[in-house]
């Protein structure tokens, strides 16, 4: 009897995403890379690209006894590790991660663990520099910019890109 495929997360090196993924593809090895199109700014022009949704990061579709094929593939670094075995992920999170890329919801990926009530800086944009909350409406990302000498406080959308949590000592002055 076969064993059950499962889909697992692949870490591979920086900018290397979608040559792993090409290859493991031409190994037969069923694998999914999420794309995002993403307007790039150079120099002389603009254009549209076609980015890694996650960086560093592809799923493969496969059963443990091809987990060494996978690591021997030009662009993979390593499986993750959970609990000491090899993390598999359900079914279900990588259909919906396909269906939400197929509908037209505006997505931003972000490394920082955000939460409700935290307080953060803006780094980009024209609020860099400022300081607020972070408040949580209907999903989307708001900051609350607090003008305690006036008594008043201003809600702003940013992207979730533009923003970075600040460390406790930072954010003493804000309370």
């Amino acid at each position: 009897m076969s064993e059950k495929k499962k889909w697992y997360p692949v870490y591979t090196n920086p900018r290397a995403e979608k040559k792993a993924y090409e290859l493991l593809l031409k190994k037969g090895i069923e694998s999914y890379l999420p794309l995002h199109k993403q307007l790039k700014q150079w120099s002389d022009r603009k254009k549209w690209v076609e980015e890694p949704l996650i960086k560093s990061y592809l799923f493969v579709h496969i059963e443990t006894k091809d987990l060494a094929e996978v690591l021997m593939t030009s662009g993979v670094c390593r499986f993750l590790y959970f609990s000491g075995k090899v993390a598999a992920m359900p079914d279900r999170q990588i259909e919906d991660l396909k269906l939400l890329l197929a509908s037209e919801n505006e997505l931003e990926i972000s490394d920082y663990r955000f939460h409700k009530g935290q307080d953060v800086m803006i780094r980009a944009g024209a609020l860099k520099g400022f300081r607020g909350e972070l408040v949580d409406f209907q999903s989307h990302k708001k900051i609350i910019l607090r003008m305690e000498h006036i008594g008043q406080s201003l809600i702003v959308q940013v992207p979730l890109a533009f923003i970075e949590p600040l460390r406790s000592s930072e954010s003493q002055y804000l309370n």
